[in-house]
């Protein structure tokens, strides 16, 4: 039996209906991950997403360090408990530390926080190192009106003591701009915080354009921006709470059957 096999094999004590929840997450973490690549969002091995596996007990999947989001299958995902230690690592890479500094801070804190992504694009750490930070000039971005928190820059995130300091900051918000630094998004499935990533990265390039095309703004009144935002809102709630279909997720996974259909083998 190989080590990835070992891997999945583990997962199977908590029974047949967990088991069926735990592949189901292996999947859509592995979708998360060649979609942030195959949208130019990642950032060579560097940033992560990680997920929470269900069934009880804290277990978290990530991916291996040193392999490109391109190549993340459903079994080559890393295992690790709340502290970062290794409990399946099918392809023995480890996993980056100081990565898992900021997710396992986030997953410790939020236990809506199924799934943290986190990423450093140009567009959004643009924006992260503007004063103002994301300015709400359209329907993408007014999306985030009172739904993002914003971190500090410390250096790499290697110092745990910083954890503290970020939850704080994070606060109930399910978008955070590390200041310096990139984006952040908190989802309760894989598919929201894909879609919450999805749209923050179209909100920092949508104000990038604009502030370089130098033309008068038309900027949308704060009532108007809060009305957006809890629009917004209930569309992800009537999904994930009131369990209405995730289209827009499922639309994604059938490009990636497409463009990569090995994207679910394991």
């Amino acid at each position: 039996m190989s080590a990835a096999t070992q891997s999945i094999d583990a997962d199977r004590h908590t029974g047949p209906t967990d088991h069926a929840a735990i592949r189901a997450m292996r999947v859509d973490l592995a979708a998360a991950y060649r979609l942030i690549h195959r949208l130019g969002l990642d950032d060579s091995i560097y940033t992560h997403i990680s997920a929470r596996l269900p069934g009880g007990g804290h277990r978290f999947l990530i991916n291996p360090y040193g392999m490109r989001f391109e190549e993340v299958t459903p079994e080559n995902l890393v295992t690790v408990d709340i502290d970062g230690k290794v409990l399946e690592d099918p392809m023995r890479l480890g996993i980056n530390p100081a990565g898992f500094t900021i997710h396992s801070a986030i997953h410790a804190a939020r236990h809506d926080a199924i799934c943290v992504l986190h990423t450093h694009t140009v567009a959004g750490v643009a924006v992260s190192c503007q004063e103002e930070g994301l300015l709400p000039l359209n329907q993408w971005s007014m999306q985030f009106t009172g739904r993002v928190a914003y971190h500090a820059y410390e250096g790499i995130a290697l110092d745990l003591d910083e954890r503290e300091r970020l939850v704080a900051d994070l606060g109930d918000k399910p978008v955070m701009v590390l200041r310096n630094h990139g984006l952040l998004t908190c989802g309760r499935t894989v598919g929201e915080a894909f879609r919450l990533m999805h749209n923050m990265e179209r909100s920092c390039r949508a104000q990038l354009a604009i502030q370089a095309a130098g033309a008068p703004v038309i900027r949308p009144s704060s009532a108007i921006a809060t009305k957006t935002a809890g629009q917004y809102a209930a569309g992800y709630d009537r999904v994930v709470v009131q369990g209405a279909p995730d289209n827009e997720w499922a639309a994604f996974k059938r490009m990636l059957a497409r463009t990569d259909p090995d994207f679910a083998q394991g």
